[in-house]
Parts: structure tokens; sequence; C-alpha cells
């Protein structure tokens, strides 16, 4: 999350927005969210687990979802997915972001 923090600049240039869904309930989210000082919002997926699902990151044994990273584009279609360890790192989000204001500017 930090390193998110640290690219906003990045992201901003690009035209993206920001923002972290969790499983964790809200008032969760909300502690954390002061805690780390975020920048952008967090949202809770708590109650049905429906964008996990959806997403197909959701890891039903644990009842949680996997950490993954999604670059979705303007017309709301999946540019970029980063899963595992790699997917709380700046540099392939960032590097998706930049491709795609490229790809919006020409």
């Amino acid at each position: 999350m930090k390193a998110y923090q640290a690219g906003m600049q990045k992201f901003q240039d690009a035209g993206a927005k920001v923002f972290g869904i969790s499983t964790d309930n809200t008032p969760s989210l909300k502690e954390f969210k002061a805690k780390l000082d975020l920048p952008f919002p967090l949202l809770s997926d708590f109650l049905d687990r429906k964008v996990s699902q959806a997403y197909g990151i959701y890891l039903p044994k644990m009842g949680i979802a996997n950490r993954v990273t999604f670059v979705i584009d303007t017309e709301g279609k999946i540019d970029f997915i980063e899963q595992g360890g790699d997917a709380m790192k700046i540099m392939g989000a960032g590097d998706a972001c930049s491709r795609l204001a490229h790809k919006k500017a020409q």
C-alpha cells in the first residue's frame, strides 16, 4: 500500500483512479486507511464477496480474496493483472497505467 501512496502522481498523470477492495469489513478498512493515511478509498466486499467472486479471485476455503491488482481501461476492460506478492508492488500497475495513457493519446 505504501508503494501506491508513493506512486500516486503516476496514476493521476495517467488519468487513473486507485482504490482498494477487500473482503475485510468496513470498520477494519476505515481503521487501516487511517493508520496508513491512504490517499485512496478502500471498499468492502465483506458481506457477500460478489466482487471477489466476479473477478475470479475469491478463495472460498479461506473466506478471503487473493491479492490482485487490476488495471481497468475507460471502457471497463481489464488491461493488466498482477497477482500474488507482486500485486502490491507499484511497478507493474504503474507501467500498465502508462500504457493506457499512451493508448488513449493515440
